[in-house]
């Protein structure tokens, strides 16, 4: 046996009273033919403890302070103790004989004591503190808010709850989504007071003015002081002014942002004896590098820190073209020469005796290019020394036509990194909706030479336009996902102000719409909600019957209530609905069967055996008439009009296996924005819990992607594809179902498609209940081992559509620890 085990925490059991659990991580084998004693000490007496553990692998990609390679699993430890537990007692975890981990009697009453909770954000509307976090434990859970003088100010207290999975997902003994996240508002003019969540006997209290490090907006006692002071400002200097002192406030916590970035990509970057060593590197194949530069009355300082960091590649074989579309040459020609005195891999190019366009521009650097790959760089920005070594090694072991990389952003001084680019390995959904690829580049010179020059008509989004003419063609898309390439933001920069360039974002728009018309797709391009993020709409080809399948156990009223959204809001008009009846016991349930079964488009089928969602649905769908079939969960509700008919549209592209939604808690915040492998060990939903309003990574959750999985709780698949890949897996009773059929679509070559131009709210089943029980666990346990071995390579490898520089353990991409 392996006896290695590193303790991770201790804490209460948010199931069952008087229960500890004890978590750590171990290697795979670490209980295999073992001995589990779990001894309990008060004074002189040993109490063999009834103990018993489950086991979860982390994923490869997962970052952890463990850093043995064999330390591959988490491990709970599910300890009942006595109802009274002394201080000067003692716990002893030992297996085989081997003392594992020991705590004492304080500890344990400690842990026993505490509420499972986690404050995540902070905020202000002006009025209104704003938290929001999560909650658990096996006793209901009160909140309240005492002011100094210790009065109760429920009252001015709002409080939401709402589910969230990611919490399910840290908890060994639950098995699904629990109603655990909570939004708190309460007025600012309570003053200084404190704010307590009770569970039972156990209570947690926070200070009001003293927490701080929560989550990433301002710590309470700051939102109430600088909510204070923004009512003050505005009396005192008025609104423009007040503007201008809460634009320094954010600048500084930006500033945070950016020390907090910096700080993870300084251990990222290779040390100068890596880049020594990159150096000495002889690759069999050794491409040549033409990096295509347009300049435009560029800054000097700009100019040279760009060639600087050309001429510091770790790879030699390369040339700098640097072409010079000025209204006057004689600056800029001065300062090259100079610098190509020095390497004679720059060249100045300047031949035309007028100003260039930026496509013209670089054309001309083009026709210049002798190089066997194009690199496209901006006259401002910096490549990282290992930018063009990292090119060579991946077209070292697999020569491809398009290569593409991470990038961040540098600041006008050169010196600080801020706003990390990590993009997914090639998404054409998502490049559709906006330039995503970006830089840095890369494309063979084969390629470029047979699509042609950039184009003039779409200056200012001429590279989106040449990306999409590029991938079109390409015979492979490799993605490097390493910060590559900086991107410099500085005043007048689409980086600093992307409303400076609007004309680009309407060339980009255009952009789109010329490669739709190339790939002989009919849709509509809008701009999107933020600058530079688009919106396609495809249209439907005929009017095909779309069987929206719903398996419904009592819960009328949910029942109604997303049938009655779909009747009254939607502008696709030819569905039927097919209604999986799963051993409803109330009377008032069959009387609504009997009422809508007069409808000509609703089929109510009758489920009686035990209760299996994924065979639920596969009855359904195999009893569905439609070319169409919608997965929908009976606790959903459509929000917009065309939802139904944004999701056909998608569905109908031949590539494309299944499309899901944007979902929303009732809250409004997200609910699904895709799904991501590896998340909570298996998958999980991207941004759940998440406000848009906050502002979330790369507008994500607002365009179109391509995923590994959506939830089924919304999920569009053409019934042919369905049937393909053999419905849902019927092994997987409960969970995993959904992200498993994703899984087999993607098999065969299809895409998952997020389309969020199709929202629903889904207010989550409230009909199943906690998995608390030793069944329910197992069983939970048991499909998550048959998903690790169905899937193995992409939990060890790591999502596609995700990045491995993003964290696993929670769901808004922010840098792995």
């Amino acid at each position: 046996m392996d006896s290695k085990f590193y303790f991770s925490k201790i804490r209460s059991s948010v199931t069952k009273p008087n229960q500890i659990m004890i978590q750590g991580m171990c290697t795979k084998d670490f209980m295999d033919g073992v001995t589990l004693d779990v001894m309990y000490r008060d004074g002189n007496d040993d109490c063999r403890l009834n103990t018993s553990y489950s086991m979860n692998q982390i994923p490869v990609t997962q970052d952890s302070y463990i850093k043995d390679e064999n330390i591959k699993y988490k491990i709970t430890f599910s300890i009942d103790m006595p109802e009274n537990i002394a201080d000067k007692a003692s716990l002893r975890l030992i297996i085989d004989g081997k003392l594992i981990y020991k705590c004492s009697g304080e500890k344990l009453k400690k842990a026993a004591g505490e509420i499972n909770t986690c404050i995540e954000n902070i905020s202000s509307d002006g009025t209104h503190l704003i938290i929001k976090g999560w909650c658990i434990d096996k006793a209901d859970i009160d909140i309240d808010v005492v002011d100094s003088e210790g009065v109760s100010r429920k009252d001015k207290l709002a409080v939401d709850w709402y589910m969230r999975s990611d919490v399910a997902e840290e908890f060994a003994e639950l098995s699904e989504p629990v109603m655990a996240g909570f939004v708190l508002r309460f007025p600012h003019d309570i003053g200084k007071a404190t704010l307590k969540l009770t569970a039972g006997d156990k209570v947690n209290s926070y200070p009001i003015g003293g927490m701080s490090g929560y989550g990433s907006t301002s710590p309470i006692g700051s939102a109430v002081k600088y909510a204070k002071k923004t009512v003050d400002s505005l009396k005192d200097y008025g609104f423009k002014a007040t503007l201008e002192r809460a634009k320094h406030l954010i600048e500084r916590k930006t500033r945070r942002e950016v020390k907090s970035y910096e700080k993870w990509i300084k251990k990222k970057m290779p040390t100068p004896h890596e880049l020594a060593e990159q150096r000495k590197v002889e690759f069999s194949y050794r491409p040549k590098f033409s990096i295509l530069v347009p300049m435009y009355e560029t800054d000097e300082n700009y100019l040279k820190e760009l060639v600087a960091s050309v001429c510091e590649q770790t790879y030699s074989d390369w040339e700098l073209c640097l072409s010079d579309g000025s209204k006057s040459h004689d600056r800029l020609r001065r300062i090259v020469e100079q610098l190509a005195k020095k390497d004679d891999r720059i060249r100045y190019i300047a031949k035309a005796n007028e100003p260039l366009g930026i496509s013209e521009n670089t054309n001309q650097a083009l026709a210049e290019a002798t190089g066997d790959y194009i690199v496209l760089g901006d006259h401002d920005d910096l490549f990282t020394p290992d930018a063009l070594y990292e090119c060579v090694k991946a077209l070292n072991e697999k020569k491809v036509d398009v290569i593409y990389t991470d990038e961040d952003k540098v600041d006008s001084q050169g010196t600080t990194f801020f706003e990390p680019n990590f993009k997914p390995d090639f998404n054409i959904d998502l490049l559709r909706s906006n330039n995503y690829i970006c830089h840095m580049f890369v494309a063979s010179k084969k390629l470029v030479d047979s699509i042609g020059n950039f184009n003039s008509e779409y200056n200012g989004a001429q590279d989106y336009d040449f990306i999409f003419r590029c991938v079109e063609k390409a015979d492979g898309i490799h993605h490097i996902p390493k910060i590559l390439y900086r991107w410099r933001s500085h005043a007048g920069s689409t980086a600093e102000a992307p409303e400076a360039k609007l004309y680009a974002f309407e060339a980009g728009k255009r952009a789109i719409e010329a490669h739709y018309k190339r790939m002989g797709i009919k849709a509509i391009v809008e701009h999107g909600d933020d600058w530079g993020f688009y919106k396609t709409t495809y249209e439907i080809e005929g009017s095909p019957l779309l069987s929206i399948v719903i398996p419904n156990k009592d819960h009328v009223t949910d029942l109604k209530k997303c049938m009655d959204a779909i009747d009254e809001k939607s502008d696709y008009r030819n569905y039927e609905y097919v209604i999986v009846e799963n051993n409803s016991e109330q009377d008032e349930t069959f009387k609504f069967y009997d009422e809508i079964s007069k409808r000509k488009n609703v089929n109510v089928l009758y489920w009686e055996d035990e209760f299996n969602y994924s065979a639920i649905n596969n009855y359904g769908v195999a009893n569905a008439k439609g070319e169409y079939v919608l997965l929908l969960n009976n606790d959903t509700e459509i929000i917009n009009s065309d939802c139904l008919s944004q999701m056909i549209g998608y569905c109908q592209r031949e590539e494309v296996g299944a499309v899901g939604a944007r979902l929303y808690y009732e809250d409004g915040s997200i609910q699904h924005a895709g799904v991501v492998i590896g998340f909570g060990g298996i998958a999980g939903h991207a941004f759940v819990g998440l406000r848009e309003e906050a502002g979330l990574y790369q507008s994500r959750t607002k365009v179109a992607c391509d995923y590994s999985a959506v939830t089924a709780a919304c999920l569009m698949t053409k019934k042919s594809v369905f049937e393909e890949v053999g419905g849902l897996e019927e092994s997987f009773k409960v969970a995993f179902n959904d992200i498993d059929f994703c899984m087999k679509i993607r098999k065969t070559g299809k895409l998952i498609v997020y389309n969020p131009n199709a929202k629903l709210y889904h207010y989550e089943s409230k009909s199943r209940g906690l998995e608390d029980t030793p069944e329910k666990i197992e069983r939970f346990n048991s499909e998550m081992r048959r998903f690790q071995n169905r899937w193995p390579e992409i939990l060890d490898e790591g999502d596609p559509y995700y990045n491995v520089n993003l964290t696993l353990d929670k769901a808004d991409f922010s840098c792995r620890a």
